[in-house]
């Protein structure tokens, strides 16, 4: 069931007698649901053990599923570029450079890397976080910008519009290169982006 703000979210658990399939990071998630969506498997649950969504979820360690860890439903995100479907469990990006013009991050869970870039993110509540940096900031704003994410205090930012939606879609004039996971697409000219809530059990 999708969070609601102020309630717990997540447990304590053991790792499942029957064994558990695991994944170093949040790429390789996305990857098997990516499979089983394709081979029209349902999706089984999956320790994480690295990137972003365990950071969020506070776990994220080769031992961690040595003993006790926590365990959580997220969402995931459905990823249309250009008409091709992918799924995304941490985030989305559009960019050609992080240093200038338009960029966008679509966040499902709360850091990016080292940097705390969507503070207010949840993996479960059932919306994305968006935040579309303009293509007028400049390059010294954008420095300092980067500096304060790494404690998540560059928000809020008047060159920093930030969305919580169920559904976003946008256009590329010209086109932006896209970050699913961290995987690189092509340069995209249409990205459509839409939350699935309580699509996946996740170990961290």
């Amino acid at each position: 069931m999708t969070i609601r703000k102020g309630e717990p979210w997540g447990e304590p658990a053991e790792v499942p007698s029957e064994g558990l399939q695991t994944a170093p990071d949040d790429r390789s998630a996305s990857r098997q649901v990516e499979l089983r969506m394709e081979a029209g498997l349902p999706l089984v649950p999956i320790g994480l053990q690295g990137g972003d969504i365990a950071h969020t979820m506070g776990g994220g360690s080769p031992n961690r599923f040595d003993g006790t860890h926590v365990r959580a439903t997220v969402d995931l995100l459905r990823v249309t570029a250009d008409g091709a479907a992918h799924w995304a469990l941490a985030h989305v990006v559009a960019r050609r450079s992080w240093w200038r013009g338009e960029v966008v991050m679509a966040m499902n869970a709360q850091f990016l890397g080292g940097f705390d870039v969507a503070p207010r993110s949840h993996p479960n509540d059932g919306r994305v976080d968006v935040l579309h940096i303009q293509p007028a900031m400049t390059l010294r704003t954008r420095l300092q910008a980067r500096r304060r994410a790494r404690s998540g205090t560059h928000l809020p930012h008047p060159q920093i519009d930030v969305t919580s939606t169920g559904e976003w879609h946008a256009t590329f004039d010209p086109p932006l290169r896209v970050f699913v996971d961290g995987a690189r697409l092509n340069a995209v000219h249409e990205l459509r982006i839409e939350v699935v809530p309580d699509a996946l059990i996740v170990h961290a």
